[in-house]
């Protein structure tokens, strides 16, 4: 007969020798994929049966190769301890490029190529010329309508939610949401005015910011948040921490918007009322927090929550979707997140997802609970988006009972 003490010492001892292996592969990725990211389109535009004339193939390569070398040393300096802006811009630039080319290389270098092999048209020469081109092509068209969708001012969404347990008074309720606006290397301040005049358009009840306000501290960045303090909402404007304000001292964030005007939930609630009813408002810090060395700050449900009445409808604020499982278990109505930008540069959301139970959009989890995570209103990184529209969020929550007679 087995020890089952030996089995599950055994057990555990396998299961840290497979996690310390992946521990070792990761250290080893930021090394791999930029080498990844331009060396496959260098292959398939240069080294794939083109027969380019030899100026051409090297001065491709030389190209790419310099693109492999700056990229990374940009970005260091950039988001590194220099905090270079103007490098952040080229390092951000690139790897946007360099992951449209990579994406596109790969899709069109194998079904373009099957197709034209397929319909029989041309030599090997002429059709790895043919995929060079439309690779090229496609590249320079989505990064150009990538770059105009992640600098235009968010479009608004609707989105109807039906809350169970709230109350007729508050159907109709309006709350706007906006979320990883990401003020950083490239300055925008106008940009920030036209976010706030079309959330006031709005005129929502209450305004939310679910976090990552910035890269950069807030005395960096603080030009481009001050029109924050303009924005409007008839009952209140709540905001809580996400994980890059955790990168660049979160209390100078949280002490900014709260002179701004905007309520910071750090674990913490207020009450909305309005025609007799009442709704629970409640924001926790990102899950990133405790890590972040911080006093005080940590992922606190519980403490959001002390003191609510437990039969009231709650709505909860936090960065992450993947808090929505202690949500769920909590007996929150809706939670309100942000953190994944839609994927941004699509086809990154698949990746998204290996972290994230959701990547846009309404889902329900458990018996109760509710979760809308916004594609988010500005962008992280590379100044592109692609397939993932950035948003404004107008959620009008509506309750199942008939709502009273207006006067």
């Amino acid at each position: 007969m087995t020890d089952t003490s030996e089995a599950r010492s055994a057990d555990g001892a396998a299961q840290g020798a497979r996690q310390s292996g992946l521990s070792r592969l990761m250290r080893y990725v930021p090394m791999i994929a930029p080498v990844l990211l331009w060396a496959v389109p260098c292959v398939v535009l240069l080294y794939a049966g083109q027969h380019w004339p030899l100026p051409v193939t090297l001065g491709g390569t030389a190209l790419f190769v310099i693109g492999l070398v700056v990229m990374p040393l940009a970005m260091v300096r950039g988001h590194g301890r220099r905090q270079q802006d103007r490098a952040a811009v080229v390092g951000d630039t690139l790897l946007g490029a360099s992951w449209v080319l990579f994406t596109w290389s790969v899709l069109l270098g194998v079904l373009l190529r099957l197709a034209l092999t397929v319909a029989g048209v041309g030599d090997g020469q002429s059709r790895a010329r043919i995929v060079g081109y439309v690779v090229l092509g496609v590249a320079a068209v989505l990064l150009a309508w990538g770059y105009h969708e992640a600098r235009r001012v968010p479009r608004v969404r609707q989105v109807d939610v039906q809350l169970p347990r709230l109350g007729p008074g508050l159907d109709g309720t309006r709350v706007a949401l906006i979320t990883d606006t990401h003020y950083g290397p490239l300055d925008r301040a106008r940009w920030s005015e036209r976010v706030c005049e079309t959330v006031n358009s709005l005129e929502a009840d209450l305004v939310c910011h679910t976090g990552d306000i910035a890269d950069g501290t807030a005395e960096r960045r603080r030009a481009q948040a001050v029109p924050l303090g303009t924005v409007r909402a008839t009952r209140a404007r709540v905001y809580v921490t996400g994980n890059h304000e955790y990168y660049s001292e979160a209390q100078g964030w949280v002490d900014l918007m709260d002179e701004l005007g905007w309520e910071p939930l750090r674990n913490r609630h207020l009450l909305v009322e309005r025609g007799g009813d009442t709704l629970v408002v409640a924001g926790v810090d990102d899950v990133t927090a405790e890590s972040s060395g911080l006093a005080g700050h940590r992922a606190h449900l519980a403490g959001a929550l002390d003191g609510a009445d437990p039969d009231l409808p709650v709505l909860l604020l936090a960065h992450q979707p993947k808090f929505v499982d202690r949500a769920a278990a909590g007996g929150v109505d809706l939670q309100l997140s942000g953190h994944t930008h839609g994927g941004q540069i699509w086809p990154f959301h698949h990746l998204v997802r290996i972290d994230q139970p959701t990547v846009a959009g309404l889902s329900r989890h458990g018996t109760r609970t509710l979760l809308y995570t916004s594609r988010g209103t500005g962008f992280w990184g590379p100044p592109f988006r692609i397939f993932a529209p950035s948003e404004i969020t107008l959620l009008v929550l509506r309750s199942p009972q008939q709502p009273p007679a207006q006067p």
